[in-house]
């Protein structure tokens, strides 16, 4: 949702910085995806702190892309991978809490991270899968920055679980909105190739 209706917001105001990073967009693809696998390590420990190492995680996935479009680096490639890292980077995040909860004997909240990640993973495929029918799927309460945004916040605040809470079912209602985009676009018709 905020990458559908925001876009390109950080790219006039980063536009500067952009030009003097020396580093390709892949580069920067792969910084943050380290950030993200230490925010996951101090996650394990630390909710607070790791919440905020995610934030850092978060602003190099922000920058690559400004870096790519400012700088007229953009290629399939670094797209390809920067979806790639990014499940890696969700899938780091949430079993690093539900390793941290389930070791505090919270084993409802680890589930629900679980049961996010399974929503997260499903978000992403169904816009994949749009995207190979030919269609555009970017619709949704609940993509990537959203969840990046409300899982730093709940660790830093200490909120962890009733942010787990909202994520689930918004992952999965996010899945849901997807899937009625696409039955609406594609015309109910057919389908081949199941």
């Amino acid at each position: 949702m905020l990458g559908e209706k925001l876009g390109h917001v950080f790219d006039k105001p980063l536009a500067g910085v952009a030009k003097k990073i020396p580093f390709s967009p892949n580069v920067l693809t792969v910084a943050g995806f380290v950030v993200t696998v230490i925010a996951s390590g101090v996650l394990l420990a630390d909710l607070r702190t790791g919440g905020v190492v995610v934030l850092v995680g978060g602003a190099f996935d922000v920058l690559d892309g400004v870096v790519a479009r400012i700088n007229g680096r953009s290629s399939r490639f670094g797209a390809f991978l920067d979806s790639v890292l990014d499940r890696y980077s969700d899938a780091a995040i949430l079993l690093a809490i539900a390793w941290n909860l389930a070791d505090r004997n919270n084993y409802r909240g680890a589930m629900l991270c679980l049961g996010t990640l399974v929503g997260a993973f499903l978000i992403s495929y169904t816009r994949a899968r749009a995207e190979g029918l030919g269609e555009n799927c970017n619709h949704g309460l609940m993509e990537r920055p959203e969840r990046v945004i409300l899982i730093s916040f709940g660790a830093i605040a200490g909120l962890m679980v009733p942010v787990l809470w909202a994520l689930f079912v918004l992952t999965h209602f996010t899945v849901l909105q997807r899937i009625y985009h696409v039955w609406r676009v594609t015309g109910k018709g057919p389908a081949d190739g199941r």
